[in-house]
Parts: structure tokens; sequence; C-alpha cells
């Protein structure tokens, strides 16, 4: 019969003489195109054992138009363009992240439940940066590589790693949105008692949904890399708990804008509306990439739905969202901005005091004072020196 075969863009699955197999068109025509929802095309096993081309070729049986501006070599520099957009943006938001982290790590006065917080979040942001960069190499950086025989166990831990990240972030992302909410309802509440609840939960639940996600393809769908098509159960046990989390966080965006107003509203009761609305702008702003708002545009849409779109949304804003968090909640900070001036005044004036010591001692070794210093101190710790006869008789008369 036929081998396994990788056409460069489906997988056909092994086939006996005469068989005809049938299979979909790959799920990213439905960008090129305007035809959604499953479309089979066939592909013979000849005699020879030899594969047939597939009749009608994809550009008919996918309903790929001919005279379409945008070709299947145009869309592959397209994808190549986005990959190195979100490439950059990972980059940018990991080199952040770390330096963000090594900041309220370093210092003492930045330790607190809020930032401990923010730092987790940070992590979970670093490792999701992390995870895209792993799968990209493990996946695709071989043009020529047979995804029909890739079903390796590092390139299934390197599609679980990345999914473990995504669900680690996005629960990290409600997890800031609970704690905010909790703050502004609970004004007399010590927070630390709910930290050990949040860091349990912001690992705890992503490593149990991995765990029955892993256990699940084993055992019902254990086909390639693990990065193909899912059927409905595989699909859910990831995207269920993603959906939850984006909806609850989503609810508690809008509570806290209207909490946010109220609170404007009863402190300056006597002040203009133009000011109230830049301060509540300003607050919508900065919660945004901390809730990671903009996830809702698509969440329950079908994933066929507005594909370039989704793409600018959730790959190219989101492989910056960890730079702009960082920004905002580390760097833009008056009271991190004051705390690292300090430090380099501190490193300054210590440098100026190294300096001005080494200089002094310097100074004082080459003086003449000096000279004489040392020659009179060898004088008293040199052996007395013998007296010569002319200097004897002279002490005898």
């Amino acid at each position: 019969g036929c081998a396994r075969d990788w056409d460069g863009l489906t997988c056909w699955p092994r086939a006996t003489v005469g068989e005809v197999v049938r299979l979909p068109c790959p799920r990213f025509f439905e960008e090129i195109t305007n035809i959604h929802g499953k479309t089979f095309f066939p592909r013979n096993c000849t005699q020879e054992a030899y594969w047939t081309e597939p009749f009608p070729p994809y550009t008919v049986a996918c309903g790929f138009d001919e005279g379409s501006s945008k070709g299947p070599e145009d869309q592959k520099s397209y994808y190549s363009a986005f990959w190195r957009v979100y490439t950059a943006g990972y980059a940018a938001s990991m080199t952040s992240l770390i330096t963000a982290l090594i900041v309220f790590a370093a210092f003492r006065k930045f330790h607190c439940t809020r930032n401990y917080i923010h730092m987790h979040l940070f992590v979970s942001f670093i490792l999701r940066a992390i995870a895209v960069f792993t799968k990209d190499a493990v996946l695709f950086a071989d043009e020529t590589m047979d995804h029909c025989l890739m079903s390796t166990v590092s390139c299934k831990a390197a599609v679980a790693f990345f999914q473990f990240s995504i669900l680690a972030n996005f629960f990290w992302l409600l997890i800031e949105g609970i704690y905010l909410q909790t703050l502004l309802l609970l004004t007399f509440v010590s927070d630390k008692q709910y930290v050990w609840w949040f860091i349990f939960t912001g690992w705890g639940a992503p490593t149990a949904v991995m765990l029955a996600w892993v256990l699940t393809r084993i055992h019902q769908q254990n086909t390639g890399c693990w990065d193909d098509d899912e059927n409905g159960v595989v699909l859910w046990i990831i995207k269920g708990p993603i959906l939850l989390t984006v909806l609850i966080n989503f609810i508690i965006f809008i509570n806290v804008i209207r909490i946010l107003v109220h609170k404007l509203k009863s402190q300056e009761g006597g002040g203009s509306h133009s000011s109230h609305f830049l301060r509540l702008a300003k607050s919508t702003l900065l919660l945004i990439p901390l809730f990671g708002v903009h996830y809702i545009v698509f969440a329950f849409f079908p994933e066929s739905t507005g594909l370039e779109a989704r793409l600018y949304i959730e790959l190219g804003l989101g492989s910056f969202q960890g730079f702009v968090v960082a920004l905002l909640y580390c760097f833009s900070n008056a009271e991190v901005q004051s705390e690292l001036k300090k430090q380099l005044c501190k490193w300054q004036y210590q440098e100026y005091l190294n300096f001005t010591h080494k200089h002094g001692t310097l100074s004082r070794e080459n003086s003449p004072v000096n000279y004489v210093t040392q020659l009179s101190l060898l004088e008293k710790i040199s052996p007395k020196r013998k007296t010569s006869g002319y200097q004897k008789g002279v002490t005898t008369v």
C-alpha cells in the first residue's frame, strides 16, 4: 500500500492499493477563501503504491480564487512578517518582565502582597514567551520536516508546556482581578491571609487542567505532536477554563469600573465632569492590560470568525501585553522610580567615597612628609651601628 505522506499542507494516512482517501481542507484556507466548514477532497493509492495528486487540487477543492490578490506565496510572506512581529513582542515582554522581577525582588520595600501577585503574573508572562519560542523552535524551525512522522516526546512536551503557560497566564490575570476587587470591597481585611490561596489557585488550577488534558490526549487522541485539530472533549478541556477566566475577569473589570466611578463621584462632589472622565479613562486604560480585557472580543466566537483581526488582537497585541504590564506596574510606578533614583544616588555617593579614599591614600604615600616619617621609622627599628675609633677617641677626650 501507500505509506503515510506529508505533502506540505496535509498529512495523508497509510492506505491500501486502490483505496480512496478523503480529507478536509486545511483550516488556514478559511482565511484565504469565503468557504467555512469542512470541504473534503480525495486522493488515490495507485497499483504502484504511489499517491496520486489531489483531484481537484487544493485551489479548486478548497475554494481558492485564482484571481485573488492574496495567493499562497503572499499568505506565506504575510504569516512570516506576523511571526517576526510577535517574536519581537514576546522578546520585549520577556526582557522587561525579567528586569521588573529583579527590581521587585531586590528591594525589600516592594515586598508586599500586591507586588507578590504582580511577580507571579510576570513569571506567567515570561513562561508564555519561553513556551512560544520553544514551540516555534521545535515544530517550525525546519520547513522540510515531515509532520506525519513527527510524534516525539520532545515535541509533545513543547506543546504541553505551551498550553500550560497559556492557562497559567489567564489564571494569574484572573487572580489580579479578584485581588483588586477584594481590596476595593473589603477595606479592613488582612490581605496576607489570601496570598497562599492565590498562589495555590494561580498555579494549581492550570496544573490540574493540564494533567487532565495530557491524560485525555494519550488515551483518546494521541496523534502527531498534539498540535493538530482536537475533538470536542480534548478541545474544551483547555478552552473551557480559559473562556471562564476571560468571562469572570470581564465581569470583574466592569464591576471595578463601576466602583471607581462611585468613588470618584464621592471624593470630588464639586469637581468638573471632565476631570472625572480623565481620571476614569486613565484608570480604565491601566486596567485593560492587567485584566486581559482585549481577549473578550473573540472569546465566544467560532475559530473561523475574523481570523485576521483575531491574529492582530491575540497574537500581535497579546505578545506585547507583558511589556505593557511591566511598563505600567513597575517602570512607570512613582514609588519604583523614587527607590531606583535613591539607590542610584547611593551608588554614586559610594563610588565618590571610594575614589576620594583611594586618591587620599595615594597623596599621603607620595608626600615628602611621608618620606621623612618613613626614614625616622627606619632609624628606630634598625640595629644600632658600631661607633668608629675616632668617635671613641673624641669621646674619651
